[in-house]
């Protein structure tokens, strides 16, 4: 049932970093991020004014007519004197994304880009970005790339995880909830250091067994950082057993993944003829990633609500796993849902985009890990993704419709990656950054990873 993924062949569309200069990233003090920044929006806003109000962009024999979406702040790369990257999304008025990389030149306020390609199409990468033994970086191709290019380790990864909130103005007092990652059969996660304005209490959520930080925060913590460090040990999952005695309970409707006679008409006509729960979850399983686009465009995306999924047929990992769970459910298929973050395989330090998430689901008394938005943008992967997470990532928590004493004044929370922030009950946004350092261990006078 493993999968050796250095001995796939085939072009792989897989979400991977975009930076060709990851290893300076952390050196970059944060002006100089924030004059690149500036220069790469100048650049698609001067564009734009020429192009009739669109960036307009040759590919594939047609013009293309953008509108920025985001620009990969996380991305952001000095690459020596006046030279620079940048990674921005931008969106054609049909709805596709594209990743585009953008090199420029010059300094702070007099920059000009010298060259501008389309990395990705909807989450899928056109080439990959390889580092040297000198530690440049080089565009590869996908096909036959080695499995630390496709977003996979194998078998174990170890390394240090940084989540970083940054509070806005408050002006009531205000609470806030964050994920306390927990150690279970595949990670093992310790706490190493925590900074904040105020000691965090800790919530146990008890349906999931998920733990959660807690903060009272008041005027005077306004715009204050809070950081939490940990070390993670982290294995493969593949297909497994656990404690769980009650399986039937994961076949219960959430709030965004309802039971419905929609889900039930489809799923019964994707699995009609199929024999047992197994291929009945792989039917499930084609039948997302075909009926899907990885499109975070628009409104309604990344809320994990099947309808949305459904009707639109474009999402993120949220709106691509509650699909799934939710004619998972409507044929009588146990299956639940988590969230976390994907480190980064292909280097060994920097930012991550934010979070990810992913799937399980019950058959013949084993779980069955999933993740269909990574199969989607790398078909080579579709079978190890059917049965296996890979080492490189880490929990936050699980479920859906969490509950706990003290609660949002909100409900139930959806899910829990960034923070829950209410400031006199009302919702608010932290500023969110995730980063990594993976621990490295000497073999052969040579640092390779754990």
């Amino acid at each position: 049932m493993r999968v050796f993924i250095s001995k796939i062949i085939g072009i792989c569309l897989l979400l991977l970093s975009c930076n060709p200069n990851e290893n300076v990233y952390h050196k970059i003090p944060s002006l100089v991020t924030a004059d690149i920044q500036a220069g790469i929006e100048q650049h698609i806003e001067k564009m734009s004014k020429l192009g009739d109000g669109f960036f307009k962009l040759n590919f594939e024999n047609k013009e293309l007519n953008l509108k920025l979406v985001k620009v990969h702040t996380e991305y952001l790369a000095n690459l020596g004197p006046n030279e620079h990257f940048a990674c921005v999304d931008l969106a054609s008025t049909d709805g596709f994304v594209y990743d585009v990389d953008f090199f420029l030149e010059g300094e702070p306020g007099k920059m000009n880009v010298t060259e501008t390609t389309i990395h990705k199409t909807n989450g899928q990468p056109l080439y990959l970005w390889e580092q040297k033994d000198d530690k440049t970086w080089h565009r590869v191709s996908s096909e036959n790339a080695p499995s630390e290019l496709l977003g996979v380790i194998n078998e174990k990864d170890s390394f240090e995880f940084y989540y970083k909130a940054t509070l806005p103005v408050i002006d009531e007092p205000a609470k806030m909830w964050i994920p306390l990652p927990i150690s279970d059969q595949h990670q093992t996660v310790t706490i190493k250091n925590i900074e904040s304005p105020v000691e965090p209490i800790i919530l146990e959520e008890a349906d999931r067994g998920n733990k959660i930080f807690f903060l009272n925060l008041l005027p005077e913590h306004s715009e204050k950082i809070i950081e939490i460090s940990y070390n993670v040990d982290r294995l493969e999952k593949n297909v497994y057993e656990d404690n769980e005695k009650n399986s039937t309970r994961f076949l219960q409707p959430s709030q965004l993944v309802p039971h419905n006679e929609s889900f039930i008409k489809i799923a019964q006509d994707v699995v009609k003829g199929k024999l047992g729960s197994l291929a009945k979850a792989r039917a499930l399983y084609d039948h997302t990633i075909e009926h899907m686009k990885y499109i975070k465009y628009g409104e309604g995306w990344g809320k994990g609500d099947a309808v949305y999924a459904c009707d639109s047929r474009t999402g993120n990992c949220t709106d691509f796993h509650s699909y799934f769970i939710a004619l998972a459910h409507a044929v009588d298929i146990p299956a639940r849902f988590a969230i976390g973050a994907s480190i980064p395989s292909e280097r060994n330090e920097g930012g991550i985009g934010g979070y990810h998430c992913w799937a399980e689901f019950y058959s013949d008394g084993m779980w069955w890990p999933i993740d269909i938005s990574e199969a989607d943008k790398c078909s080579a992967l579709s079978t190890y993704y059917f049965g296996h997470h890979p080492a490189n990532r880490i929990e936050f928590s699980r479920g859906r419709d969490l509950i706990v004493e003290p609660s949002p004044e909100s409900g139930p929370i959806n899910f829990l990656a960034y923070p829950i922030l209410e400031i006199g009950g009302i919702k608010a946004k932290a500023k969110v950054k995730f980063s990594f350092k993976r621990i490295l261990i000497k073999k052969s006078d040579k640092l390779v990873s754990i």
